[in-house]
This record gives C-alpha cells, sequence and structure tokens, in this order.
C-alpha cells in the first residue's frame, strides 16, 4: 500500500497532488517502479517519451550537449520532482538527458494518463503550468548567471545551493556528492579551471575535501564572494 500514489508523500511535492481520487487510482494502476543505479541514463536527449518519471529516491542530473561536445548540466531534480512533463505534453523529443547522480527509485507513468488527467482537471493543468513556469524561471536565472558572474562566484553558488537543497553530514562533507566534473558542467566551464578554483578555495580556508567529498567550512566568505564583495 505505500507504494500507492494515494499514498505516497512524494506527490505533494509535484503535480500529482492537483490529482483527484480516481486519477490518483489510475496512476497507481498505470505505473512501473524503476531503479537506476549510479551513471545510469533514464532518458537520453532526443528520445520521444511515453511518460513522466516521478522522482521516489535520488538525484538526478539534466543535461543537456552543446555543440562543441560538452554537456550543460542545467537542473538537477530530486525526490517529489516529475521529469519529462515538457516533452510529453508538447510532444516533442526531449530536449534533455537525464543520468542518475546516486542510486534512484523513480515512477514511471504513461503519458495517456497525465494528457487525459489534463483534458479533465483543470486544477491539475494549473499544477502542471505552475511548475513548468517555475522551471522556466530557474533557466532564466541560470542565464543570468552565466552572463553576470564570474567562474569562481558560480562554483561558490554551486557549493551553497548544494549544501542548502541537500544538507551535510555528521562530518561536514555534503551529503551530495558531484564529480569535480559534474560541479564544472553545472557552472559552465571546464573542469580544469573547476579544480583550480576548488584547490584555491581549500587554501583559503573557504572549503575542506576529502577524496571526493568536498564540504564547506566558511560559508559566509563564499556568500560574500558571490554578493561581489
Amino acid at each position: 500500500m505505500e507504494t500507492r500514489c494515494e499514498n505516497c508523500i512524494v506527490r505533494k511535492f509535484n503535480s500529482l497532488r492537483a490529482m483527484n481520487k480516481e486519477e490518483l487510482k489510475q496512476v497507481s494502476d498505470a505505473k512501473v517502479t524503476k531503479k537506476f543505479k549510479k551513471g545510469d541514463a533514464l532518458f537520453e536527449e532526443g528520445e520521444k517519451l511515453n511518460g513522466v518519471y516521478c522522482v521516489r529516491d535520488g538525484v538526478s542530473k539534466l543535461s543537456k550537449l552543446s555543440a562543441n561536445g560538452k554537456d550543460q548540466i542545467v537542473k538537477l531534480a530530486t525526490t517529489g520532482e516529475v521529469m519529462g512533463q515538457r516533452a510529453v505534453i508538447v510532444e516533442e523529443p526531449t530536449n534533455l538527458s537525464a543520468v542518475a547522480v546516486n542510486d534512484m527509485e523513480v515512477c514511471f507513468v504513461p503519458k495517456e494518463i497525465i494528457v487525459d488527467s489534463m483534458h479533465k482537471n483543470p486544477d491539475f493543468t494549473l499544477e502542471v503550468l505552475r511548475h513548468m513556469a517555475h522551471d522556466l524561471k530557474e533557466a532564466d536565472d541560470v542565464i543570468v548567471n552565466m552572463s553576470q558572474k564570474t567562474v569562481k562566484q558560480r562554483v561558490a553558488e554551486a557549493f551553497l545551493y548544494l549544501k542548502n537543497n541537500y544538507g551535510v553530514d555528521e562530518e561536514g562533507f555534503l551529503n551530495l556528492t558531484l564529480s569535480r566534473e559534474d560541479i564544472a558542467n553545472v557552472v559552465g566551464t571546464a573542469t580544469e579551471s573547476c579544480i583550480r578554483i576548488i584547490s584555491e578555495f581549500k587554501k583559503k580556508g573557504f572549503l575542506k575535501t576529502s577524496g571526493k567529498r568536498i564540504g564547506i567550512v566558511k560559508e559566509k566568505e563564499l556568500q560574500s564572494l558571490i554578493d561581489g564583495f
């Protein structure tokens, strides 16, 4: 029963919360639970999606391949988020790829259920539009950051984002461990530049590292750097 959509607290974080009991029952009957290991692809850019992915557990990186063959990570999707809505609704190939950052469990919901509910339930349609509008706002912020902030500011901002959204462990290291390449792809710079900046932040005492793990030591100093002070 705990995997039924009617009883799942995850849906409270996404547009499925606007569905009525009958619609949720249809989703529960039709959905398929899938598990992905770290590094597995949920879907590839240009793929035609036959449904949406609701994240029950874990984190996925959503990225787009640029003309020079470099991945730009545009979003990290975590518990409660729905991936693939836009592609399903407009019936276009997906614009992004989704890869598991850590082990994941997701629910795949066939597009027929989503489209049918949008036709019948205006509250659900409004919720879908609100979430898509939020994604557009985040995309706008990314564009502004790329054009107005330095690479150092963007790297510092990425670390604070990871701390604020995913927390830290008992040793003070970030709970979500991204590779140096992934961090570089989030901020839009070369991996070598990202490594140099992390090393500089460590020498200044802003960060601490242990293997791939990174911890924030001086949050105020990072925030001051972001603010331009």
